[in-house]
């Protein structure tokens, strides 16, 4: 390892912007299991399904319905 290094020529990351965050969130066992199950069938990891779906709604603007009984 050098002693010391030269990054004047450095650019910033230019993909920076969209790098994912880690969360800790609390999720029901049978959402998961949904997410799971359809992510086998498409052949793709649950959490990007699941990222994917959450982005679609942020970008949709797609409100949960909520109703207090």
């Amino acid at each position: 390892m050098k002693k010391e290094y030269n990054f004047s020529g450095s650019v910033k990351n230019p993909y920076s912007k969209k790098l994912k965050k880690q969360i800790s969130i609390r999720i029901e066992d049978d959402t998961v299991e949904y997410f799971k199950k359809l992510a086998s069938e498409i052949g793709i990891p649950y959490q990007n399904l699941m990222n994917m779906y959450l982005t679609e709604c942020a970008e949709q603007n797609k409100r949960p319905v909520v109703s207090w009984k």
